[in-house]
C-alpha cells in the first residue's frame, strides 16, 4: 500500500539498519503463513539478515482452543507480545505471523516498536469468507478451524487502516496478488525508526506514591469523560484536568470500555514509569486518543 525509493542490490550492506519488525494480520486461512515464509526467504537470500518468525503457536495450545476461549486468547496475545519484546534486537528481522485482528493489540505492538525504536510495517492478508471457508476445508483435519470459530473470527476482524500510525506503512494483499517483497524491505530498511514519546519512554520510578497517583489520575479522567458524554455530543473534545491535550470522542464510549483502557494503561505505565507525575494526565489522554478511534 505504499511505494518507496528502491535501493536494493544483492550485495548491499545492512549496517545501520535496526530491528525491523513486520506485523502480519488477517482472517483465518488468508495465506498469512505462506506470505510470511515468502518474505523470510526473500530477506534471508538478499539481505543476509536473521529472520525470526513468531506465531500464535507460542503457547502450544491448538488454535481452536485458543480462539474459542477468551482467557486462552488473552494469554496467547500476551505470549506473542512478550516474545516480540525478547526477540527484537539490532541484528534480527522479526515477523509476527498471527491474525492480530484487534486494532488495540496492533497498537500495543506499535508501542513496543517505538520503545525499541524499530521501523515496522503491517501486511494485511485480505480474503473473502467464501474463500476462507473453502481453503479451511482443504487443510488436514487437525489443522482446520471449526466453522463456529472461523465465522466468529471473520466477524471480529478489525481491518488495519493506513491512517492509523500503528497500521502504517500498510500493504494489503489479496489471495492472487504477488507479495511486493522489495517494497516491504524498503519500508522496513530505509525508513527512520519512530521516535519515543512520553507514552513509551521508560524512566526511573522516583515517587513513592506513584501507583496511587496513577490510579487517581486515570480514574478522574474516566469520570470526566463519562460525565461529559451525558451532556455533550459525539465529536466534542473533552478537557481533562491536568492535561494540555483534549480527549477526542468520535463515538459513545462505555464505562466498561474506558475501564478496560484504564487497566491496560496502568499495566503498561507500571512497566514504564515516569519520574514526573504531572505528565500522567497527558500520557493517559494520548493513550486514549490512540485507542478509542
Amino acid at each position: 500500500m505504499i511505494l518507496f525509493a528502491a535501493f536494493f542490490t544483492t550485495t548491499c550492506s545492512t549496517s545501520g539498519f535496526d530491528m525491523p519488525f513486520v506485523i502480519f494480520c488477517g482472517p483465518p486461512c488468508s495465506g498469512k503463513s505462506k506470505r510470511c515464509m515468502e518474505l523470510k526467504s526473500f530477506i534471508t537470500s538478499n539481505y543476509k539478515r536473521e529472520v525470526i518468525v513468531i506465531s500464535d503457536d507460542v503457547t502450544g495450545v491448538p488454535k481452536n482452543e485458543i480462539y474459542a476461549d477468551s482467557k486462552k486468547e488473552k494469554e496467547t496475545r500476551s505470549g506473542l507480545k512478550s516474545a516480540v519484546q525478547r526477540k527484537i534486537t539490532k541484528d534480527n528481522v522479526v515477523l509476527v505471523d498471527s491474525m492480530n485482528y484487534i486494532k488495540g493489540f496492533r497498537y500495543e505492538l506499535f508501542c513496543v516498536t517505538k520503545s525499541a525504536q524499530s521501523p515496522h510495517c503491517v501486511i494485511y492478508c485480505d480474503v473473502s469468507k467464501e474463500n476462507a471457508t473453502k481453503w479451511n476445508s482443504g487443510r488436514p483435519q487437525q489443522e482446520q478451524y471449526t466453522q463456529d470459530v472461523l465465522d466468529a473470527l471473520m466477524m471480529r476482524m478489525e481491518p488495519p487502516d493506513s491512517r492509523n500510525r500503528w497500521d502504517s506503512p500498510l500493504f494489503t494483499i489479496q489471495y492472487d496478488d504477488e507479495l511486493p517483497c522489495q517494497q516491504i524491505c524498503d519500508a522496513i530498511f530505509q525508513r527512520k525508526a519512530p521516535s519515543q514519546n512520553m507514552s513509551t519512554q521508560s524512566q526511573p520510578l522516583s515517587s513513592t506514591d506513584f501507583l496511587y497517583e496513577l490510579d487517581r489520575i486515570t480514574q478522574a479522567t474516566v469520570s470526566v469523560i463519562i460525565d461529559s458524554q451525558k451532556t455533550g455530543i459525539v465529536g466534542d473534545a473533552i478537557t481533562v484536568p491536568g492535561a494540555d491535550e483534549k480527549v477526542r470522542i468520535l463515538r459513545h464510549i462505555s464505562l466498561a470500555e474506558l475501564q478496560r483502557h484504564k487497566r491496560q494503561f496502568i499495566k503498561f505505565t507500571k512497566m514504564h514509569p515516569t519520574s514526573d507525575i504531572s505528565k500522567l494526565s497527558n500520557m493517559f489522554v494520548q493513550y486514549l486518543n490512540n485507542s478509542i478511534t
